[in-house]
């Protein structure tokens, strides 16, 4: 494996993750204030089907032969 395919992997992992807790946020209602300002569920949403997508291209992008 080169370090090309590794980075695309460690990549789509770590959006992975994110995609994971975003998902987590959404299902438990987990309540976010920053700086005294409650954060709305709703972007939460959005975040989890970017860092999807994300995710699933990189981990497409490393397979090998594919360009």
């Amino acid at each position: 494996m080169n370090s090309r395919i590794l980075g695309l992997r460690i990549a789509g992992s770590v959006f992975a993750l994110v995609c994971l807790a975003q998902l987590f946020r959404l299902v438990m209602h987990l309540e976010i204030i920053a700086g005294g300002h409650r954060i709305p569920l709703w972007p939460s949403g959005i975040a989890f089907v970017i860092t999807g997508f994300l995710s699933v291209w990189l981990w497409n992008l490393s397979k090998p032969g594919t360009r």
